[in-house]
């Protein structure tokens, strides 16, 4: 490929323009949220806005974004280009997919890109991912068998075709899901995204003069692999493992990783981890564990530069064919976040001698609890919400985790109001659960509990995807485990299916308990002073100050408050 006219930026030229991108992909997916139906998008901000180049290569992404969806859309877009050659595109066009295999890992994920044009010829891609309210099949759960299964599948289809509208395939999905206006509402949301981002990208060439947006996107790139590089060079020479497990189903499963150094590359191999489960849904396709494998690294070796394709080409990341991280299709995969999530553990634990001082302890969110409801309200309209509620982040070898943070999805909880104004559910308690954070020098953040009841006076259906029952978050050098995870119905009838669905009844009240984020370093060389003051905020008993971090306190009673 020929070098574009005036393709040498000085440094200080290519960080505005850079930053500028940066505000085009806040902008669209600020309009993403701002249109969109469901509080999955709206208030949950399961989304991102992205711009490719035309070679499918990651050049910006929206601040705050879902790592997950970003690792995955470039490997999306090339796949996209295998099916609709760069020379097919047509200005309006709009190409929209779910299959998990090529997009974000599950269908619920709706995939849409769209070509942006200046002067007559394709400058780049505008790209965007967005968690649909419903997608059909069986409803968000972790206990299908195939894929088919796990709701409607969209092959990659041209939803827009030269600015006109494939109504056919609104009606299909229309057809197929709970709640049709939020889905297709969502999808149009979607839409003004890419549109946004196309129009703020052709203003932003049109007003710089630029006539191919590699005079930018390139050294972007470039500096992003020169900058991982340098810092891959900093590790010794050698091969690190890592190893955790998961309750899976009837028996627990293994992710292991060996981390290979040369020079300034790194090597990922999961060889050793369990086999896909057949009965299950908490497979991953490759791409999801592909860009959760390559965030931890980021995060770790070069958490400053903003993240491009060019950040990701010192990293190779292999999974056997048929292992649970990289699955053969039909595999079911709507949960699959329960296993991709715990990536990122593996990769820590696998550099946390080489790196002691950046390692943080297991988060309570790695993997998480999550939980699904739907039904029909009241007043007969059907309803769905998906709860994204937090367990703490695992210490750090210099601070205290924090409470009930989105890591590392950057997914937020919807608040209580919204949920109760959408699906017929009652809060009764949303609050911190003291001693829920694994005790250290540095203590793990909290988890939280809460309890809801059905004030429906029909059934609801509850969906459970949940981990860290068995296996729960770890602490680090001397650190202790937090609490599991919990969700249970009350009045003595026993905890709630892992990874299942179940009916709950009018008047029904659950409780559920996120678990805290793993220790960092010994209970008892931390602070007496914070010790004291943990308790005084509520942040641990009496009983675990005495116990477990050996500090006197005020005797039961007279904590000193």
């Amino acid at each position: 490929m020929t070098e574009p006219r005036g393709s040498r930026l000085d440094a200080i030229s290519l960080e505005i323009y850079w930053n500028r991108l940066l505000a085009i992909c806040d902008e669209a997916v600020t309009g993403l949220i701002r249109t969109a139906f469901s509080t999955i998008v709206r208030e949950s901000r399961d989304c991102v806005s992205v711009i490719l180049d035309v070679d499918g290569d990651l050049i910006a992404e929206n601040r705050g974004s879902v790592p997950a969806f970003v690792g995955c859309l470039s490997p999306c877009m090339k796949d996209l280009l295998g099916y609709f050659p760069l020379e097919t595109w047509q200005p309006g066009d709009i190409v929209m997919t779910n299959d998990p295999w090529m997009g974000t890992g599950h269908r619920p994920d709706i995939v849409m890109v769209a070509p942006v044009f200046h002067d007559g010829r394709i400058v780049a891609f505008s790209g965007n991912v967005a968690h649909a309210a419903d997608i059909g099949g069986v409803v968000w759960a972790a206990d299908c068998h195939t894929v088919h299964e796990e709701g409607i599948g969209i092959p990659p289809l041209k939803l827009y075709k030269a600015g006109e509208l494939n109504e056919d395939i609104l009606s299909t999905i229309r057809y197929n899901v709970r709640v049709p206006d939020m889905v297709v509402g969502d999808l149009f949301a979607q839409v003004a995204a890419l549109e946004i981002s196309g129009a703020r990208l052709v203003d932003f060439m049109s007003e710089t003069g630029m006539e191919d947006l590699r005079v930018v996107g390139a050294p972007i790139q470039d500096l992003g692999e020169r900058a991982m590089r340098r810092a891959i060079s900093e590790l010794p020479d050698g091969s690190y493992e890592g190893v955790t497990y998961l309750d899976g189903y009837d028996q627990p499963l293994k992710v292991q990783a060996t981390i290979t150094v040369r020079g300034d590359e790194i090597n990922v191999d999961f060889a050793g981890t369990s086999d896909q489960v057949d009965g299950g849904g908490i497979n991953v396709p490759y791409n999801y564990t592909q860009a959760y494998t390559t965030y931890p690294l980021k995060c770790l070796l070069d958490p400053h530069t903003t993240r491009t394709s060019g950040s990701f080409r010192p990293i190779t990341v292999r999974a056997p064919e048929g292992c649970i991280l990289n699955c053969r299709y039909p595999a079911a995969v709507n949960a699959r976040t329960l296993t991709g999530d715990t990536i990122c553990n593996v990769v820590f634990m696998g550099l946390a001698d080489v790196l002691p001082h950046r390692v943080i302890a297991e988060s309570g969110t790695t993997p998480p609890l999550r939980i699904f409801v739907s039904g029909v309200g009241p007043d007969e309209t059907p309803f769905t919400f998906h709860l994204f509620a937090n367990g703490g982040m695992g210490a750090r070898p210099t601070a205290d985790g924090l409470h009930c943070t989105p890591y590392p999805t950057n997914i937020q909880c919807a608040s209580m109001e919204v949920m109760e104004s959408v699906a017929p559910l009652l809060v009764w308690k949303k609050e911190l659960a003291p001693d829920s954070g694994g005790p250290g020098r540095y203590m793990g953040g909290l988890g939280q509990d809460m309890t809801m009841e059905v004030v429906s006076d029909k059934p609801v259906t509850l969906s459970v995807i949940s981990e860290k029952w068995d296996f729960p978050p770890l602490g680090r050098a001397g650190g202790m485990a937090a609490r599991a995870n919990r969700a249970e119905k009350v009045m003595g009838e026993g905890p709630l299916p892992r990874k299942g669905r179940t009916q709950l009844l009018p008047g029904d009240v659950i409780n559920l308990s996120f678990a805290g984020g793993g220790g960092y370093g010994p209970p008892t060389e931390r602070d007496p002073a914070q010790v004291m003051e943990d308790l005084r905020d509520g942040l641990i008993s009496e009983a675990r100050a005495r116990s477990v971090f050996g500090v006197d306190v005020d005797p039961p009673g007279d904590s000193g408050r």
